[in-house]
C-alpha cells in the first residue's frame, strides 16, 4: 500500500511541475511564437527567421522575450502579463508579434546564440551587431524589440525591475525612452 501511495505522489508531483513548466513563457493570450532552442546541449541556438518573416509579411516589428523556466524574475514578469492581459494584448498585438525563446537559468551567455540570418551568433556577438554595446551580462528576463530586418528598436532594460506598471510596458511598447 505504502508503495502505491508513494507512486501515485510521485505521479502526482510529477505532473504538477509538468504543468507549472509549461505554463512557464509569456501568457497566450499574447498569441507568442515559441521558440525552443536546437543544439541542446552544446549550444542553445535560437532560430529568429520564420518570426522575422512574419513580422515583414504583417509589417509588424517583434517583441522578443527571453524567459528562464527556472527564473523568480521570469515568472514575475509573466505573471504581470498575464494579469493585465486585458489592457496590454490590444497594444502588442496591434505592432507587434511577440516571441518566446525558452530557456533556462542554466544556460550561460557562451552557450547562447541567436539566428537571424545565415549565421548563428554567440550572445556577445549577437549583442554588439545589434549595437548594444553595453558590456552586461546574460540576465534574465531580457526583451528586444526589432523591426522586420532585426534592427532594434530602442534599448531596453532587463532583469528584475523590467516592466512593472502597465504605464511603464505600454511606454516601451509606444518606444518612449
Amino acid at each position: 500500500m505504502r508503495t502505491w501511495i508513494a507512486a501515485a505522489s510521485l505521479a502526482l508531483w510529477l505532473a504538477l511541475a509538468s504543468a507549472v513548466q509549461a505554463a512557464a513563457g509569456v501568457p497566450a493570450a499574447y498569441s507568442p511564437i515559441v521558440i525552443e532552442p536546437v543544439g541542446v546541449p552544446a549550444r542553445y541556438e535560437f532560430d529568429l527567421r520564420a518570426a522575422l518573416e512574419r513580422a515583414r509579411r504583417e509589417h509588424k516589428s517583434l517583441y522578443v522575450y527571453l524567459g528562464a523556466s527556472d527564473c523568480p524574475y521570469c515568472r514575475k514578469y509573466e505573471a504581470f502579463l498575464d494579469r493585465n492581459a486585458k489592457e496590454l494584448v490590444p497594444q502588442f498585438l496591434a505592432q507587434y508579434i511577440v516571441v518566446d525563446l525558452r530557456s533556462a537559468l542554466s544556460v550561460t551567455a557562451g552557450l547562447l546564440y541567436f539566428r537571424t540570418g545565415d549565421t548563428a551568433l554567440p550572445y556577445a556577438d549577437f549583442q554588439r551587431t545589434i549595437g548594444d554595446e553595453r558590456a552586461r551580462m546574460l540576465v534574465y528576463p531580457s526583451v528586444w524589440l526589432f523591426d522586420a530586418q532585426a534592427k532594434p528598436l530602442m534599448q531596453m532594460p532587463a532583469g528584475t525591475g523590467t516592466f512593472q506598471t502597465v504605464p511603464e510596458q505600454l511606454e516601451i511598447l509606444r518606444l518612449e525612452q
